[in-house]
């Protein structure tokens, strides 16, 4: 067990096999930068597999087009080839950890560096004294795949009238035409476009009450203002219940996926009872002021909801276009058992242990020094 293994001499015939089970785009960079061999046994992606921005239909004006833009979280954590670099001793105090960043990609245009919770897209630091940018070499870091996140352009006034959508699938193996879209206008209504749709159609068109919605286990999960989640069968565009209804009292409800278990966080503004009943501030989230958020975790297993009280040293992330949670632990600038947000004050964090809630500042020294080092993601 203790000999060295030289992978570079398996069989030639072994690297394709090994190189399709890389299901995101980042693993098949790095699988491809190892060497010659590793190279030429895998392409980047297939011909015509999905490109962003991607086209996609205006709902009324099948002669306008919009544009799907896509955003990948990563999670950088530092190597022991990484130990001595000048990012790594940016945070000698915490060695062992890494940083959450977002990136929007685009074929088009430079990579561009977002807030991972705001989505405000990060200005590049310049340098004081014009040097040109350091390299910074991906194979000297852990760099892993989070999650994905999907905005439509807001040019037209169709495009800022969408909450939220969701892709799926979205790999370096997966065609186009196999791809489809979901999405939550901001009246709450549901709609689905499938490769080719000349527009979107809608999902249970006499329910206009869906808070949210995520791709879990490979399906479109879609909750409602009661916390009732749904499923979508995409081939009949029908809703199949999978939860009783959670019936709380806040005013919006988040999903999120964490550790192969689903969450609905209710999200409470400050108002009076009758407000929240009736969902005042639905379509102008950013702009009412949290008072707390409740958490239920679903028991799939008995088909019941349980109350969660603490999430330990995860943090949940609910962010304008994703949700998503992080083993707090392992990352430089988060804090365990909180849910970090955006309301009227920018970017809040909501402590579980005491409900507290308090302005979070993303743009620390060690923020702004660790950006400037990385030239791939010129904003």
């Amino acid at each position: 067990m203790d000999d060295k293994v030289d992978w570079s001499q398996l069989p030639t015939e072994l690297w394709p096999k090994i190189g399709k089970y890389l299901d995101n785009h980042i693993d098949v960079l790095r699988f491809r930068s190892a060497c010659e061999s590793f190279r030429s046994s895998v392409p980047p992606s297939l011909p015509n597999s999905p490109s962003f921005p991607l086209q996609i239909p205006h709902p009324i004006n099948i002669s306008v087009n919009s544009h799907l833009n896509k955003s990948t979280i990563y999670l950088i954590e530092p190597t022991d080839v990484s130990s001595n670099s000048n990012l790594q001793s940016l945070a000698s105090s915490s060695s062992s950890k890494g940083w959450l960043i977002k990136i929007e990609e685009s074929k088009n245009l430079p990579m561009r560096l977002l807030c991972p919770i705001s989505d405000r897209k990060l200005s590049y630091p310049q340098s004081n004294n014009n040097t040109a940018f350091k390299l910074w070499n991906l194979l000297d870091y852990r760099v892993i795949e989070l999650c994905k996140s999907y905005t439509i352009e807001k040019t037209t006034r169709f495009s800022s009238s969408v909450r939220k959508v969701v892709f799926y699938p979205n790999s370096p193996w997966n065609s186009v035409e196999d791809c489809v879209s979901c999405c939550i206008f901001q009246e709450g209504k549901l709609g689905i476009m499938k490769h080719g749709d000349e527009k979107w159609k809608l999902v249970d068109d006499k329910n206009f009450y869906y808070d949210d919605v995520i791709v879990f286990k490979g399906q479109f999960y879609v909750t409602d203002k009661w916390g009732t989640i749904s499923w979508i069968d995409v081939s009949s565009l029908k809703l199949i219940q999978f939860s009783p209804p959670l019936c709380g009292f806040g005013n919006k409800k988040h999903l999120v996926e964490s550790c192969g278990s689903l969450y609905v966080v209710d999200r409470y503004y400050e108002s009076s009872e009758n407000m929240r009943r009736n969902n005042v501030g639905r379509r102008h989230d950013r702009d009412a002021v949290v008072e707390c958020f409740k958490v239920y975790m679903l028991d799939e297993e008995w088909g019941k909801w349980v109350d969660v009280k603490n999430l330990r040293e995860r943090a949940f992330i609910l962010s304008n276009s994703c949700n998503f949670s992080v083993s707090a632990e392992h990352l430089i600038g988060y804090q365990g058992n909180c849910i970090y947000f955006r309301d009227t004050f920018d970017v809040r964090m909501y402590n579980l242990d005491d409900h507290r809630i308090t302005t979070v500042d993303f743009y620390s020294s060690i923020d702004k020094t660790m950006w400037s080092h990385l030239p791939w993601m010129r904003c």
